[in-house]
């Protein structure tokens, strides 16, 4: 009896993609069902979780959908928008453009998109596929060794080795849930020119990253600007133009450094307004006082006199005692605060016609906000200071309203300081967490230049300069300038805030955790575009409108912020599923258990951290997503009653204890 011959397709093993081609049919896979999970993805960010709990982008067929599944995966990871011409863009620095076909193909991809509310059940398609080449593959590899004169031993082992690891229900290396996503750089093309150029050259010479100056940088432009301008967004909604920063990173950083050089215009400006109101504060206390000592003596004569004369020098005294009331000195000008209570701020932004900068290289504002002097927290100036509501202020000897106040705060501190003001419940309540525009970038301690480049003076003469004038042209504003939009700007906002909106849902939005901040964003993106607008055009900005340029660049900076927000607020403990699942992923690993329904999981949970079921549920999903769990669904029994809780298997190391 003569053997047969060994068929083709076991004569050398190759990837599906590449060394099937003698087999008859095509290996299982569903080109459709590719297209539209990467299409869905590009539409709707909000499916980006769903679709990556189900499945891994080596689970497409072709390898074009693999890519352009990765380059989504990498946009989202960053806080960057997602669509045909972004992820073009990405795709085309990166060199991957042609390997996927060009920008057409990406369009027709979108077209492709029967439901992107279906893409959870596209992506169970290409995974079961997947799987089912990947035995394919698995069982060619162990039929060649096998009907191989020339395999040994270890030869055999190593294909039933290589074919197990392929084969469904294997389990990768779960992702650890502590790791950050890499956080995008500050975009200091954004800022115009003369800015950009300064904030790149301080970091530069203080070896810091761009982050640092740039963020100041916007704090100090709100300083100027703050109280004197506001954006007109649409109908009666107008945003001022202050804004509350901060930039951690932590100690050797020179963060004193940097502080120095970004805010020193701005002392100096003030200098500039105190010598030229002393003249008019002399003249005012000179004249005051005279006033009163009238006054005084015209009371004294009244006093003395008897008879009909009496009654004409009483009204004469009250007439001047009433003229010395009315007259008022002026303050002393100021700009700016550091360690000062809230009373203390309150009462400095009325006397400052409702502008004020509380500017610290330090954190310890956040201590005196929560009552290190008094005892008892007090937010009020700050909250009412950021949003321009009206502020009562109460003294001993007058009562005084703030009718817009523009309060502005730039601070660098350290993140352990986050990570306190996280534990003050306080603060997240009220909303103030919410107002900040939060910077954590990376350090570069251990990689910096012993030697590196000096500011040019021509570059920091310019931005001392052009902060200081920008100061000075609104100080005497007393009605804010009205900055317009332009029809394309606006258009960019509104395109900005569609896209942002699904992001805020409570459920799977990628900012739903953070929403008061999230919240928040379209109108600080608006006033981000005014503070760019007015550097730009620095002699007639709020006589011109804001451009669409302008709004694109305050976009960029509101998605660079946006990202790094994301990372703070879990620093801070903001993110109650990420803490939930870290819980859970300890009761996982203490029980060592292969498999666990949901009900008896539940069961073993504190009802202070899981009060229900449905607060499980999205931290399972997370651990789904870092490779931790898998959910199996029981089949129906079609009998009546309750149907059976799903379960969960665990990857091995739980079982372990390793994880």
């Amino acid at each position: 009896m003569t053997l047969d011959p060994v068929p083709a397709q076991y004569g050398t093993v190759l990837p599906l993609r590449e060394g099937l081609a003698d087999m008859t049919s095509l290996p299982p896979q569903d080109m459709e069902a590719e297209q539209a999970i990467v299409g869905a993805m590009m539409l709707a960010p909000e499916v980006i979780a769903e679709v990556s709990a189900v499945m891994d982008p080596a689970d497409h067929y072709r390898p074009a959908h693999e890519t352009i599944h990765r380059a989504i995966l990498a946009l989202h990871a960053q806080g960057r928008p997602v669509d045909p011409i972004t992820l073009g863009h990405h795709l085309d620095q990166i060199g991957d453009l042609t390997r996927v076909g060009d920008r057409g193909y990406l369009h027709t991809l979108v077209q492709a998109v029967p439901s992107t509310a279906n893409a959870a059940y596209y992506a169970e398609i290409v995974r079961n596929l997947a799987r089912r080449r990947r035995s394919i593959e698995a069982g060619t590899r162990i039929v060649q060794a096998g009907m191989s004169a020339d395999t040994t031993d270890e030869d055999l082992r190593e294909a039933l080795a290589l074919g197990a690891e392929t084969l469904p229900g294997q389990w990768a290396e779960p992702i650890p849930l502590n790791v950050q996503p890499q956080l995008p750089a500050f975009p200091a093309h954004a800022l115009p020119g003369w800015v950009a150029e300064y904030v790149m050259a301080v970091a530069e010479e203080t070896q810091t990253p761009a982050d640092m100056a740039g963020a100041l940088a916007l704090s100090v432009l709100a300083t100027a600007a703050g109280g004197r301008t506001v954006v007109q967004v649409r109908g009666r909604w107008r945003e001022p133009l202050n804004l509350f920063v901060v930039v951690a990173l932590g100690p050797a950083n020179r963060k004193s450094a940097v502080f120095a050089a970004m805010t020193s215009p701005l002392y100096e400006a003030e200098k500039t307004l105190v010598n030229t109101a002393a003249g008019r504060i002399v003249e005012a206390e000179l004249t005051a006082k005279m006033a009163r000592e009238a006054a005084d003596k015209a009371a004294a004569k009244a006093a003395s006199a008897d008879g009909p004369e009496r009654d004409g020098l009483v009204a004469e005294a009250i007439g001047l005692a009433q003229a010395a009331e009315s007259l008022t000195v002026p303050v002393r000008p100021r700009l700016l605060a550091d360690d000062a209570t809230p009373e203390v701020i309150a009462t400095l932004l009325a006397d400052q016609g409702g502008r004020l900068a509380v500017m610290s290289a330090e954190g310890g504002i956040f201590d005196i906000i929560a009552g290190r002097y008094s005892g008892t927290p007090n937010m009020e100036v700050f909250l009412k200071g950021h949003a321009g509501d009206r502020l009562r202020v109460d003294r001993r000897s007058r009562e005084e309203y703030v009718e817009a106040p523009a309060l502005t705060m730039g601070l660098a501190v350290q993140p352990t300081v986050l990570e306190d003001i996280g534990r003050n419940r306080g603060f997240d309540g009220r909303g103030l967490l919410a107002r900040f525009l939060y910077a954590l970038p990376e350090s570069l301690v251990g990689h910096r230049k012993i030697s590196p480049t000096p500011v040019p003076e021509a570059a920091a003469a310019r931005y001392e300069r052009n902060v200081t004038a920008l100061t000075l042209s609104l100080n005497d504003w007393t009605d804010p300038a009205v900055l317009q939009l332009t029809p394309d700007a606006e258009a960019a906002l509104t395109a900005f805030a569609e896209r942002l909106e699904p992001e805020l849902r409570a459920k799977g939005g990628r900012l739903g955790h953070i929403g008061k901040w999230a919240g928040k964003l379209i109108g600080a993106t608006a006033r981000i575009a005014g503070l760019l607008h007015l550097a730009g055009h620095l002699e007639d900005g709020y006589g011109k409108p804001i451009s669409a340029a302008t709004m694109t660049a305050a976009i960029e900076l509101a998605d660079y912020f946006t990202a790094h927000a994301l990372t703070v607020f879990d620093l801070m403990g903001a993110d109650a599923t990420q803490a939930r699942a870290r819980t859970l992923l300890d009761v996982l690993n203490a029980g060592g258990w292969e498999s666990i329904s949901r009900r008896d999981l539940f069961a073993k949970l504190s009802r202070s951290e899981f009060p229900t079921v449905a607060d499980l549920e999205p931290a399972v999903a997370l651990l789904e997503e870092h490779g931790y769990l898998r959910t199996v669904s029981p089949p129906r029994t079609g009998k009546r009653g309750r149907p059976r809780s799903p379960r969960y298997l665990t990857h091995p190391q739980l079982k372990e204890g390793q994880a």
